[in-house]
């Protein structure tokens, strides 16, 4: 559930740490580890926020809509999926 603008500059990061791995290593796996925990805690928040959302709709007794239902399902799905493939 990342923009791609968030998606564009992970990954230019990403690309910044292996550059720097042959000069050093230690530091590019420390790196490394911290971005992929910046990834993980932007995603945790914003699946966060889309639930929020959802229970404060189900909570005023208002009726979401099944296409928003099936989107968010759809980024749980492909999020469970991604994390079971690596």
């Amino acid at each position: 559930m990342l923009g791609a603008e968030d998606t564009a500059e992970y990954h230019k990061k990403w690309s910044e740490i292996q550059g720097r791995f042959v000069d050093d290593p230690q530091e590019a796996v420390r790196s490394a580890d911290a971005l992929v925990a910046e990834v993980m805690q932007t995603l945790a928040r914003s699946f966060s926020a889309h639930k929020q959302g959802l229970e404060e709709q189900w909570g005023q007794g208002e009726q979401v809509a099944t296409e928003d239902l099936r989107l968010a399902l759809q980024h749980y799905r492909s999020f469970f999926n991604r994390l079971l493939n690596t």
